[in-house]
């Protein structure tokens, strides 16, 4: 540690009296804001009281060189006798982030910020102002700057503890008012039906939230996914493709369309689908299956020309109802 001189500049030269021995002490450990002369020396005398100067600040330290503790010694009518250097050390304590998390929300909220409960301060990083040790400091913010878009702040945090000079430290980050949205508990392929059993809620940064995310997890109410969703993932409602109108296994009626006639079958869905999905269906009667449109609750329309994806047997179609096309 490289030795500091101090100016003293409450010292005063006294009248030379019968110089007394003084021994320096090799290490002082402050409590006060002030440096006194018995606190550098043994044996002191008389002046001990006396002021010297400044004690470092909380959480510091400096050297007394030997030169100068001899001066010191001297002009209050005493006589160095040995020793080396003092150290002289003040303890602080830094002021916790909490500390300074706590009044900040205060002031971001009184600059019109939304500091909910779970709104979180990124802070990094921080270098803490330290104060005396058993002190209770008063903690203000000063020079902030608040950008309401990005959530971004600057500010000067000021710690204020009686008889010492004011500790501050540069503040700076963002505030992201965390966000409740429900997110997916596993793999969700395209297709399936989400309900408020398939999601759960959590807390996310509002950059971690899509635009048109459903953040109300009744509104999902057995619509389907239009594209596969990993495990954690909020649900847009880009994502959603309507709800199920044909359930895969359940019988639906089916809409076969030829020149001037509509034609009607029984049919089992293979695959679920929401209005105007294309959809795998089974003929009953035939057996073949063919792609369908879905045009409501429980029924398809085959287009005309639609060629079966797999060949019917030799049945044909039985128990149809033929309808004049409307």
């Amino acid at each position: 540690m490289r030795p500091l001189l101090l100016s003293f500049a409450l010292l005063a030269a006294v009248p030379a009296e019968a110089a007394g021995e003084a021994i320096a002490r090799a290490k002082v450990v402050m409590d006060t804001p002030q440096v006194r002369l018995a606190d550098l020396f043994e044996n002191a005398g008389a002046n001990g009281a006396r002021v010297l100067g400044p004690a470092p600040a909380p959480g510091q330290r400096y050297i007394v060189p030997v030169a100068q503790l001899a001066a010191i010694a001297r002009d209050n009518g005493l006589t160095l006798v040995g020793g080396g250097p003092t150290l002289v050390e003040r303890p602080g304590r830094p002021i916790a982030r909490e500390e300074a998390e706590a009044v900040l929300r205060q002031a971001l909220a009184a600059a019109g910020a939304v500091v909910g409960a779970e709104a979180r301060l990124e802070m990094q990083p921080f270098t803490p102002p330290t104060v005396p040790m058993g002190v209770t400091p008063h903690l203000i913010v000063e020079d902030l700057s608040w950008d309401q878009a990005t959530g971004r702040f600057a500010a000067t945090l000021t710690a204020i503890a009686a008889g010492e000079q004011p500790a501050r430290t540069r503040l700076a980050g963002r505030l992201n008012d965390l966000v409740a949205v429900p997110v997916t508990i596993r793999r969700l392929n395209a297709g399936t039906p989400v309900t408020a059993s398939d999601v759960r809620i959590v807390r996310l940064a509002p950059d971690r939230v899509p635009a048109d995310a459903v953040l109300d997890p009744a509104e999902f109410g057995g619509q389907v996914l239009r594209r596969a969703l990993p495990p954690g993932a909020p649900i847009g409602q880009s994502d959603l493709g309507g709800r199920l109108l044909v359930v895969k296994d359940q019988p639906v009626m089916m809409a076969i369309e030829v020149p001037g006639l509509t034609v009607t079958a029984q049919g089992r869905a293979l695959e679920n689908g929401a209005r105007g999905d294309m959809v795998q269906v089974l003929n009953i009667a035939s057996r073949a299956v063919v792609e369908a449109t879905v045009i409501g609750p429980g029924r398809v329309r085959v287009t005309p020309g639609s060629m079966p994806v797999s060949p019917p047997n030799d049945r044909r179609l039985a128990n149809r109802r033929v309808e004049p096309n409307r």
